[in-house]
């Protein structure tokens, strides 16, 4: 089916856009898309290691070490990620601290491009 980058700038948690951009990335998967995903603004957050949201709660971060264990790549904006007192050792192992330029790549190498 092709490449889809997702692009998320929400807060993990608050409003269900970065767990529906997620249920989505696992979806196409499933039909034979590939999948990168890009981090900006608060939704870098969704990617930090040892979340514990409350019981019953879908967890951002399982997600995305999912996604990851199937192969996605996921990059954190490197700007976002410092101004939210982030680094990369803050993480889930195979997330990386990336740069716009990166974002800019993938958009240049084609495919869909959604931005939640």
């Amino acid at each position: 089916m092709g490449m889809v980058t997702i692009v998320l700038q929400d807060a993990p948690y608050g409003n269900e856009k970065v767990w529906n951009a997620l249920r989505l990335s696992q979806a196409l998967l499933s039909v034979g898309s590939q999948v990168r995903i890009f981090l900006y603004g608060d939704s870098v957050t969704g990617a930090k290691k040892g979340q514990n949201p409350p019981k019953g709660y879908y967890n951002v971060g399982d997600m995305i070490k999912g996604l990851l264990e199937k192969g996605v790549e996921v990059r954190s904006c490197l700007t976002c990620t410092s101004a939210r007192g982030l680094t990369q050792e803050d993480f889930i192992d195979g997330v990386v601290v990336g740069k716009t330029i990166d974002l800019a790549r993938w958009v240049g190498e084609g495919g869909q491009v959604m931005v939640f």
